[in-house]
């Protein structure tokens, strides 16, 4: 085949791609609405929209003539094409095998059951029925295994789930990493309970209007980059980043009067997710080039932000004063010492959603080790509730005194997410290791932070990381960022270094 027609093929190709996306973001849009805005009484027609759209996604996927394309560029002599090209070429023919593989019916149940199973979930939760949410958790755990049987006969069924959000990612390598975590931070966390140290957290607490909590969230989250005239704002009750677009990125937080930390710190989080969508691959927004790469790799932008620069004292040294300006009442006479103690404090608790950069990744392993169960058999979703509260009290020392606190808090197993928490805790560990490179090539970073000269820091990742989008595999794009693979002694060594500072240990 000449140049100019493999070009011309191409280009047929890109245009199904873009539509295919664009349907995508439909898709996006109507999820965000369903978490936001929604009328309770739309979620049985919302479960049903939703289906229809993926067995029209799904369709559009497998069709014949998308598939001849591929095979017509694959076939080709390969020097025709650009890095961008090629990626995007690859990237279409792995989605078409993997979609082709499912049958139609398993991709709209699994759609309208996840649909349908966060109303369900959402419910139990309020009303404290694990039972009322375990014959939904079942049928997804089955079907999600059916899907694993086609998508990836080879792997076993939690690998192929895992692979979804960590392409490339097992159980084998997964389960070292975490073992590490677990003998280093659970004698950590044994010490910091030991500690004469206890910060005094009661300035965090008080009346907090949601109005200001509002206020100073966008306040933040602007001067960190995020791009309102690209992006929004809103209310939900599990925070979270979506949107159908980079021009379309919304991110949500949900407020307590009495809390205004876990709102802003979420604000900040959910803003580091919306940087990357914002800051993706310019000029090729709507092909799969240009798409995130892994969960892991979007939560550690989150996490940099949340974790490497809003818990660091000179981010605290420069928002001070703010904070004592919309709640003077609660925060006057604070000092910048007191503040970093207080929002770096480790206290082993019952949400994951509130724990600290301490005791985060032992919410995730307990997860981890759960859906390893529940794929194995080896745990029953009966049983679940006990195992939960079992492990809990293992690790973080801590016992549920409800399902609501416990088994049922997380929202990802309603929508038959399974394989999605490691990416937690490794995006935490990419984070330590690319702020540990971005220390080595800006000059300076704490005297920038406390400067509020976030643009820099915004710059690196946008060329090191968000436009680098489906270029290289997560341990090629890790190499060329830090120069060596993951190495979880990164993120153990910040933990314990700034940690036994404040501790005193």
């Amino acid at each position: 085949m000449n140049p100019k027609k493999i070009k011309d093929v191409y280009e047929q190709l890109v245009i199904k791609l873009k539509e295919r996306s664009r349907l995508g973001g439909v898709m996006a849009t109507m999820h965000w609405d369903q978490e936001v805005i929604m009328p309770i009484a739309a979620a049985e027609n919302r479960s049903k929209q939703m289906a229809a759209l993926a067995g029209v996604l799904h369709e559009k996927s497998v069709n014949v003539e998308f598939g001849q394309l591929i095979d017509e560029l694959v076939n080709a002599d390969i020097n025709n094409f650009t890095e961008i090209e090629k990626c995007n070429i690859y990237e279409a023919k792995r989605e078409y095998e993997l979609e082709t593989k499912i049958p139609k019916e398993l991709i709209q149940e699994i759609a309208e059951l996840s649909s349908r199973g966060h109303q369900i979930w959402a419910k139990a939760r309020q009303e404290n029925k694990f039972e009322d949410f375990a014959p939904t958790l079942e049928r997804l755990i089955i079907l999600k295994k059916k899907w694993a049987e086609f998508a990836f006969p080879e792997l076993d069924p939690y690998d192929a789930n895992i692979d979804v959000f960590e392409r490339g990612m097992r159980m084998e390598r997964l389960t070292p990493i975490f073992d590490k975590l677990k003998k280093e931070l659970i004698p950590l966390i044994d010490a910091i309970r030991k500690s004469s140290i206890n910060p005094d957290v009661d300035f965090l607490k008080g009346n907090f209007p949601i109005d200001k909590q509002e206020s100073l969230g966008r306040i933040i989250s602007k001067d960190i980059g995020f791009d309102y005239d690209r992006g929004r704002m809103d209310v939900s009750v599990h925070p979270f980043c979506g949107g159908g677009h980079p021009t379309d990125v919304r991110i949500t937080t949900r407020y307590r009067s009495e809390n205004f930390i876990e709102s802003l710190f979420a604000v900040i989080h959910e803003t580091g997710h919306g940087l990357y969508e914002q800051g993706r691959m310019p000029g090729f927004l709507d092909l799969p080039v240009s798409d995130s790469l892994t969960m892991a790799i979007h939560e550690s932008q989150s996490l940099f932000w949340e974790r490497m620069i809003a818990q660091n004292i000179y981010f605290c040294d420069i928002y001070l004063n703010l904070f004592v300006e919309t709640f003077p009442e609660s925060l006057q006479g604070v000092s910048l010492d007191k503040l970093y103690a207080a929002i770096n404090r480790c206290n082993p608790s019952f949400i994951r959603v509130e724990a600290d950069e301490v005791t985060y990744p032992l919410h995730i392993i307990l997860r981890y080790e759960i859906e390893k169960g529940l794929f194995d058999e080896s745990i029953s979703v009966k049983d679940l509730p006990d195992v939960w509260d079992d492990k809990m009290e293992e690790y973080l020392g801590v016992r549920p005194s409800s399902n609501s606190e416990g088994v049922l808090q997380d929202v990802h197993w309603s929508g038959g997410a399974f394989g999605y928490f490691p990416s937690y805790t490794l995006g935490a560990m990419y984070a330590c290791q690319f702020y540990s490179r971005m220390l080595l090539d800006i000059n300076d970073i704490p005297k920038k932070i406390k400067g509020g000269n976030f643009s820099c820091m915004k710059k690196w990742l946008n060329d090191n990381i968000h436009e680098k989008g489906r270029l290289y595999s997560t341990d090629d794009l890790i190499v060329k960022v830090t120069g060596e693979k993951l190495d979880p002694c990164f993120f153990i060594d910040y933990l314990k270094k700034k940690y036994s500072e404040i501790y005193k240990l």
